[in-house]
């Protein structure tokens, strides 16, 4: 009995497994896509990220570009040229060769020029630096606004027949406006400028001292100590002349005043 039973079991699920099924109709093959008739092909980069700012790596590519050229954006555009040219030639006027030092002299203009530069440089900031770090403008418009605060500070610093001498080396029609200068003559002209101006306030610096070396000259002279060299005996003067009149102090005021213009 239980053979029979097993047997009709199994000749039901082989009755089923057997079954026939009906076929699946067949599915047309999909046609080939037509090639991409838009752009030239070239690689297109997203400096950008997902929220539209500059991603991590842009920016410090930015910031190891702008150190890389800093210190010829610091000669020149700024007043650190004219500041370091004065406090040289003060060093020489006192005929002091290596007091103070190169290394006093250039930071002390630099902290002056960054002193001086700080209003421009937090213009620059506020209108085209953070912009473009907040994703609200690309880096082309960041750049033009950058542009122009430090196009205003060399224009009010540079003068007009110096920007003509440019033009005519680079044979180019002369600007309409000051404004309309290109920048790549604009630069030079503004180091001219600034080193015109340095040299006269150096020469400045240079007549009192001139004259303590004279009478310094024309005591030994008439008493017959011709061996004797004048340095020696007119840098005590000079050295003192200097601290009673607060020369650092008034070179300095004179530097910083000749720029609020």
């Amino acid at each position: 009995m239980l053979a029979f039973v097993a047997g009709f079991v199994l000749l039901q699920a082989h009755g089923a497994h057997a079954a026939p099924v009906a076929p699946t109709a067949p599915v047309a093959p999909t046609g080939p896509t037509a090639p991409a008739t838009t752009g030239t092909g070239g690689l297109s980069v997203d400096i950008n990220g997902p929220d539209g700012t500059p991603s991590s790596a842009v920016v410090t590519l930015l910031g190891l570009t702008l150190l890389s050229v800093a210190p010829a954006l610091l000669l020149m555009m700024t007043s650190f040229t004219k500041i370091f040219v004065v406090l040289a030639m003060t060093r020489n006027a006192l005929s002091l060769q290596s007091i103070p030092p190169n290394q006093v002299i250039a930071g002390l203009a630099l902290f002056l020029s960054l002193f001086i530069m700080g209003p421009v440089l937090m213009h620059v900031n506020d209108l085209a630096l953070q912009p473009y770090l907040a994703g609200k403008i690309d880096f082309q418009h960041a750049i033009t606004l950058a542009e122009g605060p430090m196009r205003h500070f060399m224009l009010g610093h540079t003068r007009e027949e110096d920007i003509a001498l440019m033009t005519r080396a680079a044979k180019k029609a002369n600007p309409a406006t000051m404004n309309a200068t290109p920048m790549l003559t604009l630069i030079p002209a503004f180091m001219i400028s600034e080193l015109r101006a340095a040299f006269i306030i150096g020469f400045v610096i240079f007549i009192p001292f001139l004259v303590i070396d004279l009478v310094v000259s024309a005591a030994l002279m008439s008493m017959g100590m011709m061996m004797l060299p004048p340095v020696m005996i007119s840098l005590p003067f000079k050295i003192l002349l200097f601290v009673l009149v607060d020369g650092w102090g008034l070179i300095i005021k004179s530097l910083i005043e000749s720029y609020n213009t």
